[in-house]
């Protein structure tokens, strides 16, 4: 039986996968700081879908600290062995504001948390999975990475470095039949987003999500923006001249602060 390990489990796009290849017939190891969260949801999925307990492992770690995320990868290899799919998904969305100084140890923390720590979740399946032969390494980016929008200037950095960080890692490992894969959502309706202040357009459920995540992923697709229409506005964002998408976003309200969370 198949195996899954998705970080940022405990909510939004991370569990709504994690439900999605359960019902797909896969075992499924689920990773976030939230342990607690994660059994409790784990248990209730157990009973809901009358599930065999072995097949949802949980792991506690923090991606913002590589050793906490090490840890939890070498529990799942040991007690669940080695997975077919590895999804970065944990991330973190806060606005900044750079003429605040605190405003830079938070900038530090959304790039640890969406560029280091998706490394992090990487490395420790790389050796196993070459030396199999295969395995699929999913990094959730998004379409903020594409071009800056006011107020994410980290978000906007970090998503743009995992793109980037994907695109790289994907030639390194092709020869040795690994797949890399990028996932950038547009917006999608959970908990990192519920507090924008600004219009969403093509809004979509963490479960339709998901379903279209599935997809891109049997196929091995190289980079999928979802859902389809937010590519076609990310495929004119990266065309649109400096002068005009600085005009359209002028006086576009910013992302809010860490502080206003």
């Amino acid at each position: 039986m198949k195996l899954i390990f998705i970080t940022g489990g405990s909510s939004g796009i991370g569990q709504a996968m994690a439900l999605a290849y359960l019902q797909k017939g896969w075992r499924v190891a689920l990773v976030a700081r939230r342990l607690d969260a994660l059994q409790s949801w784990a248990s209730q999925t157990v009973l809901q879908l009358q599930l065999p307990s072995d097949r949802i492992g949980v792991y506690g770690a923090d991606v913002q600290s590589p050793d906490s995320i090490l840890h939890a990868a070498e529990q799942c290899l040991a007690l669940m062995g080695l997975p077919d799919v590895v999804v970065a998904n944990a991330g973190i969305s806060w606005g900044v504001d750079t003429a605040e100084r605190e405003d830079l140890d938070v900038m530090r923390q959304v790039m640890d948390t969406n560029v280091l720590g998706m490394a992090a979740t990487f490395h420790p399946f790389i050796r196993a999975m070459q030396k199999r032969g295969f395995g699929s390494l999913v990094g959730m980016a998004s379409v903020a990475g594409i071009r800056g929008l006011p107020g994410h200037a980290a978000y906007c950095a970090s998503k743009a470095a995992a793109i980037t960080y994907c695109e790289s890692l994907r030639g390194e490992l092709r020869a040795s039949g690994l797949k890399v894969i990028t996932l950038a959502p547009g917006y999608v309706a959970t908990p990192l987003t519920e507090r924008n202040r600004y219009p969403m357009p093509f809004l979509m459920s963490a479960d339709a999500f998901a379903a279209q995540a599935m997809r891109s992923i049997d196929k091995g697709t190289r980079f999928q923006v979802i859902p389809w229409p937010m590519g076609l506005v990310a495929t004119l964002l990266r065309c649109l001249p400096d002068v005009v998408f600085d005009r359209v976003l002028q006086g576009r309200p910013r992302k809010h602060r860490h502080v206003e969370r």
